[in-house]
C-alpha cells in the first residue's frame, strides 16, 4: 500500500486545538483553519501531479456569480496520486478523525465528488459569497461539511483569491483566509455558512489558484437545521461594484453561449 498522504499523526496531535476552533461560541457557524494538512513531501508530490488547466478533462464555468473556475473529478490511471488523495479524503480513517473534531456523527464521503474534486481558477476568476446546495443530487443525503485544501506556493495578498467567511445576519466578514500551500479549511454546510472568494483573481499570467475540495454528507440531520432542497444561493457583499462585476460576467457568458 502507498504511504498515506494526509499527515494523520499531526492531525491527531492537534485534534483538541481544532475542536476548540470548531466549537468557538462566538461563530455563527462552525469552521477551522489548519496548516500542514498533507505530509510535507506528499504536498510537494501532489502539487507536481496537478495537471495544467489546458490539459485533461477540466470542466470550466463562466456565468453570473462564478467565473473561470475549472474542476476535475475523474483521474483514472493517469493520475494515481490524485486518486489516492480523494480516496483518503473519503476513507474511514479520515472520516473518524473529522467526526471526533466536529462532533458530526456518521459522516459519509462522496466518491462522485459532486461539486468537489480538483479545482483551479485562472486570472479574473471569482466565486461570489454563497451558501451551498444542501442535498446531494443522487443520494439526496444532507450536505453537512466542506473540506478544502489549498495548494498555492508564495501566494501574495494582492493576487486576491482569499476565502471569505461571512455572518450575513450582521453583514460582517468573519475571516479572510489566504489560500496558502497545504492549508486546510473545514466548515459546516448549513443555511448560514456563507463563504466565497468574490474579488476577481489578480494573479500574474499563468499562475492559477489551486485547491482540492471534498463535501461530506449524512443520511439525517438535526430537525432544526433541515431546509427545503435548494441549489447554491448567492449574495452580493460588494455593493455596486459586485453588481457591475456580475453584469459583465453574465454578458460574457451569454456571448459565449451564442458562439457555441
Amino acid at each position: 500500500m502507498s504511504q498515506e498522504l494526509i499527515d494523520f499523526e499531526k492531525l491527531q496531535a492537534h485534534a483538541n486545538e481544532l475542536k476548540q476552533q470548531w466549537n468557538d461560541p462566538k461563530k455563527p457557524f462552525h469552521y477551522l483553519v489548519y496548516d500542514g494538512f498533507f505530509r510535507p513531501e506528499a504536498a510537494e508530490q501532489i502539487l507536481e501531479a496537478y495537471p495544467d488547466v489546458t490539459t485533461g478533462n477540466w470542466d470550466g464555468t463562466t456565468y453570473i456569480n462564478q467565473k473561470n473556475k475549472f474542476a476535475l473529478t475523474k483521474f483514472g490511471n493517469e493520475y494515481p496520486l490524485l486518486q489516492q488523495v480523494f480516496d483518503e479524503f473519503n476513507g474511514e480513517k479520515f472520516l473518524k478523525v473529522v467526526e471526533g473534531i466536529t462532533g458530526i456523527p456518521e459522516l459519509l464521503g462522496d466518491d462522485e465528488l459532486f461539486g468537489g474534486g480538483l479545482h483551479q481558477s485562472v486570472t479574473g476568476a471569482f466565486l461570489d459569497v454563497h451558501v451551498d446546495f444542501n442535498y446531494h443530487q443522487t443520494t439526496k443525503y444532507h450536505r453537512r461539511m466542506n473540506a478544502i485544501v489549498y495548494m498555492n506556493k508564495d501566494w501574495k495578498d494582492e493576487y486576491n483569491g482569499h476565502l471569505e467567511l461571512w455572518d450575513m445576519k450582521k453583514k460582517k466578514q468573519l475571516e479572510n483566509v489566504a489560500p496558502l500551500f497545504n492549508r486546510c479549511v473545514i466548515f459546516e454546510t448549513n443555511e448560514v455558512s456563507f463563504h466565497g472568494h468574490p474579488k476577481p483573481l489578480a494573479a500574474p499570467g499563468g499562475l492559477t489558484r489551486k485547491s482540492l475540495a471534498v463535501y461530506y454528507y449524512t443520511k439525517t440531520r438535526p430537525a432544526n437545521e433541515i431546509a427545503g432542497e435548494h441549489n447554491t444561493v448567492y449574495v452580493n457583499t460588494e455593493g455596486t461594484g459586485g453588481l457591475l462585476k456580475n453584469l459583465k460576467s453574465g454578458l460574457k457568458a451569454a456571448v459565449e453561449r451564442v458562439k457555441k
